[in-house]
């Protein structure tokens, strides 16, 4: 399954909109991919399940690059 994290990179600020950024991620639960990415030192807002059309929706993207863990 493949999940799209929304995060921020500085844990010590408060969250802002324009400053959120995401990755793609493999894996076989949102459990998983949390726990493989809280070694990066990431402030995590949300993590989504991508499937169906808005899969391919994501897939479209220039900046679609999925990380397998």
């Amino acid at each position: 399954m493949i999940y799209k994290v929304y995060y921020q990179e500085n844990v010590h600020e408060v969250s802002v909109r324009e400053n959120t950024q995401s990755l793609y991620i493999e894996a076989s639960s949102e459990r998983e991919v949390r726990f493989a990415l809280k070694d990066r030192k990431l402030k995590l807002e949300f993590v989504q399940l991508l499937e169906g059309n808005h899969l391919l929706y994501e897939q479209a993207s220039k900046n679609y690059v999925v990380e397998k863990i």
